[in-house]
């Protein structure tokens, strides 16, 4: 329950959460993706049951403009760098996507579009075209669809069913458009806009936030992950699952 945010110190970032939590979002690989044996390694370090979600890379999502890259030391992608991103059912997409599938293999992916992705007829086809193509493996394709995207909840609907999709949603903010065993819950602050990393979620906040998910879970959910993405985002973590255990005990008493 706590999204990880900066390679740097990423290996004691890691161990404190696995003594914390039973599942970290990686975003370090949504800047570069680690090498297969560091992925293996951190695989290796965790309790058997705790469980990594991995941002997939910004090269199929984001194109090589976006001020993302800024952020990479992938100074040279190959073939034509105006093909990649956006979900585009290109040779460069579907490679980029067969080296972060190598890495999902090992751990656990999830797809965030840039606001700059916004809802039209094409973006819907090369959601369709692309998501349909690649091979996946035994990973689950967690997405979550930014900018003007949430003003066509039926088509996010239909993409997410076809595909077999799990709509990630700030669920303080939306419910999910798709109904699945699996909810992801991702926060990313409230306000007028759509991230606003610096803020603190009130005690009447996380409230919300342990009813939204109790009743996820009572509609027929097996498995919800929440996670912040925010500044205070273990103090937040920490709060909520403090509440998530309370929650549990009351309930077992009865």
């Amino acid at each position: 329950m706590l999204a990880i945010t900066r390679a740097q110190h990423l290996n004691l970032q890691l161990r404190a959460a696995t003594a914390l939590f039973p599942v970290v979002e990686l975003q370090s690989t949504f800047y570069d993706l680690p090498q297969a044996r560091t992925a293996e390694r951190w695989r290796a370090e965790a309790p058997a049951d705790f469980q990594f979600c991995l941002k997939a890379w910004q090269a199929i999502t984001h194109p090589a403009t976006s001020p993302t890259w800024r952020r990479s030391t992938e100074r040279k992608l190959p073939g034509n760098k105006t093909k990649y991103g956006h979900l585009r059912p290109t040779r460069e997409n579907f490679d980029a996507w067969q080296s972060t599938l190598k890495i999902c293999d090992i751990l656990r992916a999830d797809i965030q579009c840039p606001p700059s992705f916004k809802f039209s007829s094409r973006s819907f086809d090369n959601v369709r075209r692309f998501i349909g193509q690649i091979e996946r493996g035994g990973t689950k394709l967690a997405w979550e669809p930014r900018g003007n995207w949430k003003e066509y909840p039926n088509e996010v609907k239909r993409l997410c069913n076809q595909l077999d999709l799990i709509h990630v949603v700030d669920v303080l903010k939306s419910a999910p458009a798709a109904e699945t065993e699996t909810c992801y819950f991702r926060l990313h602050g409230l306000g007028p806009r759509e991230v606003n990393y610096g803020y603190r979620y009130s005690l009447q906040d996380l409230k919300r936030l342990r009813e939204r998910t109790l009743d996820a879970l009572t509609r027929g959910a097996k498995e919800v992950f929440v996670l912040f993405n925010n500044r205070s985002m273990l103090d937040d973590a920490k709060a909520l699952s403090s509440l998530m255990q309370a929650s549990s005990e009351t309930f077992l008493a009865k």
